[in-house]
């Protein structure tokens, strides 16, 4: 027998939840050829003695659209044995047509990105043609849907504009498009109505796609958001997932288990409804977003105008001081400016620092003022917001129907990435599960794989992926199961994880005995192909 590779002396996690067995694994060309005893044939080898060897993890949310474009590799996910990104969580590189044109053109991008193409498969085969290190695919973004038409405008879409942008997504789910990803919390996403989105999931429906959302409001309404979710599968027969399933804020930290189980009654009752989650305390987003979406209504430069009008900016004040009706306060569910890690830009004084810290630095009398001041400065500043229980993380990954996501970019542990600042789920998230949660009995070693691979695969319709088995495609990681650690701090986040010996990308080896060897095979995926 000749075969391309064979992955000797593991033992293997096929991503079902099965229990772990010994096998050898054999490779022609791009995909799985034996699972069992291979004799020895001469061709090239990877060694995994002490070793688990499992399918290769789907990052079910990632943010590495733009950092794949400046490095290929995607090191900071290759660490961690994650060979499929996954985007789209409210906007996608395609399809940037009409008012959204605009909107992409006048915001600077990092150089050698470029953040929109007319449709999504043209993105998608451009990463492939100039060769990336991971596979990639995405969801269509409904914040593309609505701005194409709508801009940043806070409006209801007419029926002619809805019309159109149904037609557009039917035509990229039949490209290949996983479905559609949205983002409640933030403008515009947060314009659109559940009928609006109920029309979209209609089309995802009649393809078999997937609805996959940021939900209205993960803190004071999420009892109320997830209610929405449930309600747009109900009414279109969509499938469903919530992005980043949590309960922000200690005043609602009791409701995960509610939340928790209006997901299992509604898959009792047959809705298709899964989640994936992020295992950290604090969340990531813009400083920006702890304004309210109305007051970003028109978009970037005319919430910079109204930052610049005194007595607008009173009026942004006053609204992110007070608890809100109908929209997420992020401040106030971090617990104030003690809870907002403001994660810089790097070298400036307040780096790393709480909002409440960098506030008495200034002198400022109020928090408040200074976070507007820091938007003002720069609207695309990042901030960590400590909202989460660790008792609740547990908790969301001790459900079967859970996956994981980074919610992140993937960049390498060196310039220019290492000069902006991350959260540390950039390069911990599946570590921290497959290490800490693993051993702390929160899950299995095989039921941890089965949430990062089969789960994941079979939600996103990723045909002949996640599990190690004959005509798969070989996408397999091999790592010791005690030496897989997140390494990464809040302080510290651009370190890599540690554990994975090897990732092998569509049969070529990635990853090599602990070392990227800068091989990139990853391939644009599309939905049931």
């Amino acid at each position: 027998m000749s075969f391309s590779l064979v992955i000797r002396a593991g033992l293997v996690a096929d991503g079902t939840g099965a229990p772990l067995f010994p096998a050898d694994i054999a490779i022609e060309g791009e995909r799985i050829a034996v699972v069992g005893e291979v004799p020895a044939t001469g061709c090239p080898e990877l060694r995994a003695d002490g070793c688990v060897v499992a399918p290769g993890f789907i990052n079910v949310l990632s943010h590495a659209y733009a950092s794949l474009q400046q490095d290929p590799r995607g090191l900071s996910d290759l660490y961690q044995g994650v060979t499929t990104e996954v985007f789209g969580e409210g906007y996608s590189l395609g399809p940037v047509t009409g008012r959204l044109s605009a909107i992409i053109d006048s915001e600077p991008a990092p150089p050698g990105v470029r953040m929109g193409w007319p449709r999504l498969r043209d993105f998608l085969a451009h990463l492939e043609s100039a060769g990336v290190g991971p596979n990639v695919a995405s969801f269509v973004g409904a914040g593309n849907l609505r701005m194409i038409h709508a801009g940043a405008d806070d409006r209801a879409l007419t029926a002619d504009e809805l019309s159109a942008a149904c037609e557009l997504l039917d035509a990229e789910l039949a490209d290949g498009a996983l479905g559609l990803g949205s983002a409640l919390i933030y403008s515009p996403g947060n314009y659109a109505s559940t009928d609006e989105l109920v029309a979209y999931a209609e089309v995802l429906a009649a393809h078999d796609a997937l609805y996959i959302s940021h939900i209205r409001d993960e803190a004071d309404r999420l009892l109320q958001a997830i209610a929405e979710l449930l309600e747009i599968a109900r009414r279109s027969a969509a499938r469903a997932e919530i992005y980043h399933l949590k309960a922000s804020g200690r005043r609602n930290w009791p409701a995960m288990a509610t939340a928790i189980d209006m997901v299992q009654r509604a898959r009792a009752d047959g809705l298709a409804v899964t989640a994936d989650v992020y295992p950290y305390q604090a969340g990531c987003t813009r400083l920006a977003a702890c304004v309210p979406p109305s007051f970003h209504a028109g978009g970037q430069q005319a919430l910079l105008d109204r930052l610049a009008d005194p007595a607008a900016r009173a009026e942004i004040a006053a609204a992110i001081a007070a608890p809100a009706t109908d929209w997420q306060n992020l401040y106030l569910d971090a617990g104030g400016a003690q809870g907002v890690l403001v994660l810089g830009p790097p070298g400036t004084d307040h780096a790393g620092r709480s909002l409440a810290d960098v506030s008495a630095r200034r002198g400022d009398a109020d928090p408040v003022d200074t976070l507007l001041a820091l938007v003002a400065a720069d609207p695309s500043l990042l901030a960590g917001y400590f909202g989460v229980a660790e008792e609740n993380v547990a908790l969301a990954l001790a459900q079967p129907w859970v996956s994981v996501c980074s919610d992140a970019d993937a960049p390498s542990a060196e310039p220019p990435f290492t000069d902006s600042p991350t959260h540390p789920r950039t390069y911990g998230s599946f570590a921290r599960v497959l290490g800490h949660h693993v051993r702390e009995g929160v899950l299995s070693l095989e039921e941890a794989v089965r949430r990062m691979t089969s789960l994941p695969a079979a939600n996103l319709r990723l045909t002949d992926r996640g599990q190690v088995t004959p005509g798969a495609f070989a996408d397999l990681v091999v790592f010791e199961p005690e030496q897989v650690r997140d390494l990464a701090t809040y302080p510290d986040p651009h370190v890599y994880a540690t554990g994975m010996r090897h990732v092998v990308i569509n049969g070529v080896t990635a990853f090599e005995e602990g070392v990227p060897t800068g091989a990139l095979a990853g391939r644009a995926l599309r939905r049931g192909r």
